[in-house]
């Protein structure tokens, strides 16, 4: 018969418990550090702690088109609506989908609730412009060039338009190949005044009317200086000139002039605008009326085109659309360059400027240096503008920076409150044992508010009046982690054991008790995150995450640490206020074999 093995740890014993201590300590600093160093050392706050507005609306389909809410459309909407809050020179507005229908605007304090509203619930206004001058995004006026000569500033404006998408098409999904733009490098700098004049015929040096070819009449020809022959200077045009003003002192690196540029502009009417060119750098153009709108575009998407190896954008018109769009780019491809252009103009900003090197009809190309990310984003938003989407509002609540305050001045004392209960309880119940307790607590306190610290610039995360309430919760899941394991431990004594290996012996069984009730737990929080909108998500974000924290906590600080202290004479010997006196518990004496006596029966009745 073998003989037993000796030197064998109980079963869940634990090795090294200070390696597993040194481990979630160092886990700590980690966070701690990354937080101080990242600059976030508190967590962002919610609007009903800050203040603010929050405003939830929900997709809406055309009857038949129920497959339109779907992710890319709800993406592109939220990028819309974003553009939009932003124009109201609001900073750390937060735009999000929440399930599959539904986006959420939080708007922070210090801005015009009702003007917000007005502007994330409405429909985006998509435009097709033609370009009649571009110029740099500073204030700095372009003077007008002399005929057939090129001057440093028309230099300067040509330069601007470099790197502008080329646009081509074809009718019935064929592709053409883009010619080279032809321009005049002096028209780049044209004052308004000249863009917007109807000329009896069309010149190089003259850019065309913005509302319709010229026509040939028996009026005299205006000479190369842009006077008639006679001499007689034309009479100048108010709005023109009005425009020609405005656009000299646009400075498109201001936010709030890019949003007032094209604010209130009919789509009849000529505006200005802003826009980022290839570069990232703001231009400013002058923008003749509306030829095309959003609705007159069928389809539009970003893709790569295989044989080229670029990635392109195409587009596709309805049928009254494509009518639009062969009239106005059959006059855009007799023009000089930047006449050649047409905006893509979405609420009142410049998005895209593309040429136009040839008359396009039903669908047409935008090719240039995009990358997949670019090419997507321009197309989504050029499809946004056939989308049969709508967004009602479900709910808007408003919260004052006073009344936010007040909230989490309550949450914090609720949540000390039940933090003070528990020790309390602890201490009373458990005495000596509830420094393990305590020191628990402390340790997924610092995890938690490191993690939320840090969640935030990370994913958005922002707490709000119900994730106090998830981490006021989770100190009773918490806690109940510590009893579970204490009454175990508390168990062996009681059957006669000492300290040491009824530590761990009762760490198996309470382990699996614990698993089970923490999964309960974080089974709960995550179903209630996925169904749920709105503020409640907050609460089970904050639940689910504690939950996690707990098991963490209780594996690698309370485990281990109990070990470490199972050794001090304090706690081994069962010192009456080390919670573990085995008088007061009750415990059975030692546990002793007995042998057993065999008894020979000597009646063979009874054998």
């Amino acid at each position: 018969m073998a003989a037993p093995k000796r030197g064998r740890r109980p079963a869940g014993a634990q090795g090294k418990p200070g390696r597993v201590l040194v481990l979630i300590l160092i886990a700590m600093v980690a966070l701690a550090g990354g937080m101080f160093w990242s600059g976030h050392t508190t967590p962002r706050l919610g609007i009903d702690l800050a203040g603010g507005t929050t405003i939830t609306l929900q997709a809406e389909a055309e009857p038949g088109k129920e497959s339109a809410v779907n992710e890319t459309n709800m993406n592109t909407a939220v990028g819309i609506i974003e553009r939009r809050v932003n124009g109201l020179g609001v900073s750390e507005a937060e735009v999000q989908t929440q399930g599959r229908e539904n986006i959420i605007v939080n708007i922070p304090k210090g801005t015009n609730s009702e003007q917000a509203r007005k502007q994330v619930g409405t429909t985006a206004q998509l435009y097709f412009r033609p370009v009649l001058a571009v110029a740099p995004g500073s204030t700095t006026p372009q003077q007008p060039a002399p005929s057939g000569s090129e001057s440093p500033k028309a230099e300067e404006a040509e330069k601007a338009t470099d790197g502008k998408k080329d646009e081509k098409a074809g009718d019935a999904g064929e592709t053409p190949k883009a010619g080279e733009p032809s321009g005049d490098p002096s028209a780049q700098g044209r004052a308004v005044t000249d863009g917007l004049k109807a000329p009896a015929a069309p010149a190089a040096t003259t850019p065309p009317a913005a509302t319709g070819d010229p026509k040939e009449s028996g009026e005299p020809k205006p000479s190369d200086s842009g006077k008639p022959a006679d001499g007689t200077p034309p009479p100048a045009d108010p709005a023109a000139t009005a425009l020609d003003a405005k656009f000299a002192a646009l400075n498109c690196e201001d936010q709030k002039a890019r949003v007032a540029a094209g604010k209130g502009v009919k789509p009849e009417d000529s505006t200005i605008a802003c826009g980022k060119n290839s570069a990232g750098a703001w231009e400013k153009y002058i923008l003749g009326p509306s030829e095309v709108d959003g609705k007159d575009v069928d389809d539009a998407k970003g893709q790569l085109d295989p044989q080229r190896g670029m990635w392109i954008v195409t587009m596709d018109f309805t049928k009254d659309g494509s009518k639009k769009f062969q009239k106005i780019t059959a006059k855009l491809t007799q023009q000089q360059s930047p006449q050649n252009q047409f905006a893509i103009v979405l609420d009142g900003e410049v998005v895209s400027a593309p040429q136009v090197n040839q008359v396009l009809s039903s669908n047409a190309e935008i090719s240039g240096d995009f990358n997949q990310e670019s090419a997507q984003d321009l197309g989504n938003i050029l499809s946004y503008g056939a989308l049969p989407l709508t967004f009602n509002e479900q709910s808007v609540t408003t919260v004052s920076a006073a009344l936010g305050g007040d909230q989490l001045q309550a949450g914090l004392i609720a949540g000390a409150i039940g933090l003070a209960l528990v020790i309390v309880y602890l201490v009373v119940y458990y005495r000596g044992l509830a420094l393990i307790a305590i020191l628990s607590l402390f340790v997924s306190a610092a995890l938690t508010y490191s993690l939320m610290a840090l969640l935030g610039p990370a994913i958005g995360f922002a707490l709000n009046l119900p994730a106090v309430c998830g981490a006021i919760v989770a100190i009773g899941i918490t806690a109940d982690s510590f009893i579970v394991y204490f009454e175990r431990i508390r168990d062996e004594i009681r059957e006669g054991r000492t300290l040491r290996p009824a530590v761990e012996r009762a760490w198996p069984r309470a382990r699996r008790t614990i698993l089970v009730s923490d999964f309960v737990s974080f089974l709960a929080a995550a179903v209630l995150f996925f169904v749920t909108v709105g503020k409640v998500q907050g609460f089970a974000f904050t639940l689910g995450l504690t939950t996690l924290l707990d098991v963490v906590v209780v594996f690698f600080f309370t485990k281990p640490l109990m070990t470490l202290l199972a050794r001090t004479k304090f706690f081994a010997s069962g010192h009456p206020w080390s919670g573990l006196d085995p008088q007061r518990l009750g415990a059975k004496p030692p546990l002793r074999r007995s042998r057993r006596t065999s008894v020979v029966p000597t009646d063979p009745k009874e054998a």
